[in-house]
């Protein structure tokens, strides 16, 4: 096997920036074969040992691109909520993969402060395909792992945004909050832009059409009414519980999951149970996709017990492939999932971020095809077609969005 002029022209750019400044950031849109492209510059880089930090489904892809590429250097992949599992500290490069998960603002997220405090003199390299979707704060996070950071004069955040962020007062229905989403994008920009190797579908020899298509389906009766006394009263009783929307947050939750046919119920002693109230979208999608191999996205873990009784599913990525079973994949965990053996991807349900959906709808892209078929099955006057017009904007739909739609 062998590398593609793409990459072995970026995994140079990269290696030349890691040996000028110990930190190398590869944003390669999905599907460009940025993998590669990292493991061939920590060659490059004459690395004897690398740590690769990922999500847990993209292991063993990884895994077998460095052992068909027989690289000579020791490689150890971990995921991120393992991270701290990790003993050895002789490594010579470490890899973030889909690093965009560190850059959580205006407080440093667990996971970003672990790998600050594990492997904060060692070079690194920050990868993702969706580097800073809903903002460029995001960026601040990313590079704080690294003492080689060009941000590292800054101590925290809030000192970085000072120089960085247009500070607004965002008001909520309890509360104030500052929001530091408004970054200046061209002043951060200048700073990383010597840090950054860019690469495209396009460099990838990647000419690929996501044709997205909108199917509706009828709510069932029980779930309007459901939705509509929650939205109105902020509670509903039923006999063995109650569906509570005491806040913004759990209301948008609790609405999400209802037009999906499934909710979490709480008890008069505050234990909590989920309870499968209707099919209905799993049996629109068995219907309309019969024959197909098909990856259905969900978004909540009772979405996947309602399709377990509708289909019969593939256990993972490697009995997709060799089976002509379709497969039910958390949209939140598809990054990194190779999935262009599929007919078509299938929203069952959607979530609220701007970058799992640009993340997640671009799973089947290969070379060799022209066309991917995407489909979003919104219920009828429900929550989906509202998120998905959000999210297709690259925006998130957050609590303030929900209250505006629904208040």
């Amino acid at each position: 096997m062998n590398l593609r002029s793409h990459q072995i022209k970026f995994s140079k750019q990269l290696s030349q920036i890691l040996n000028q400044f110990n930190i190398a950031y590869l944003a390669g849109q999905v599907r460009s074969g940025k993998t590669l492209t990292a493991l061939e510059s920590a060659r490059l880089f004459n690395a004897k040992k690398i740590l690769v930090v990922t999500k847990k489904k993209a292991i063993s892809s990884i895994q077998s691109d460095y052992e068909n590429f027989c690289f000579s250097y020791e490689m150890q992949i971990m995921n991120y909520e393992s991270l701290h599992k990790i003993t050895d500290k002789d490594f010579d490069l470490i890899i973030y993969d889909e690093s965009h998960s560190l850059g959580a603002y205006p407080k440093p997220s667990q996971r970003a402060k672990l790998a600050r405090k594990m492997f904060y003199d060692i070079p690194t390299i920050l990868m993702t395909g969706t580097s800073a979707v809903e903002s460029y704060s995001q960026y601040y996070h990313q590079f704080y792992v690294s003492k080689f950071s060009p941000f590292n004069e800054y101590k925290n955040f809030y000192k970085w945004a000072k120089d960085f962020v247009t500070v607004k007062q965002l008001k909520l229905p309890t509360h104030t909050v500052n929001d530091y989403s408004k970054a200046n994008v061209e002043a951060i920009d200048k700073i990383i832009k010597p840090y950054m190797v860019v690469m495209t579908q396009a460099d990838a020899g990647l000419d690929v059409n996501i044709n997205e298509t909108i199917l509706e389906v009828e709510t069932p009766p029980l779930i309007k009414k459901l939705t509509d006394i929650l939205i109105k009263d902020r509670v509903v009783q039923g006999q063995s519980g109650f569906i509570f929307g005491d806040s913004p947050a759990k209301l948008q939750s609790k609405v999400h999951q209802l037009f999906n046919g499934s909710c979490i119920i709480e008890t008069a002693t505050g234990e909590t149970f989920t309870k499968l109230f209707s099919n209905f979208k799993a049996d629109y999608i068995a219907k309309h996709f019969k024959g197909k191999k098909i990856v259905i996205m969900y978004y909540y873990q009772a979405e996947l017990e309602i399709l377990k009784k509708t289909f019969d599913l593939a256990d993972d990525v490697e009995d997709f492939n060799k089976t002509n079973k379709s497969i039910a994949v958390q949209q939140s965990s598809s990054e990194g999932m190779n999935l262009s053996k599929a007919d078509a991807i299938v929203y069952y349900n959607i979530g609220f971020s701007g970058k799992n959906y640009i993340q997640s709808r671009d799973r089947m892209t290969v070379k060799e095809r022209k066309n991917n078929n995407v489909y979003f099955i919104c219920e009828k006057g429900g929550i989906t077609s509202k998120i998905l017009k959000r999210v297709r904007a690259k925006k998130d739909f957050n609590s303030r969005t929900f209250l505006k739609e629904y208040e």
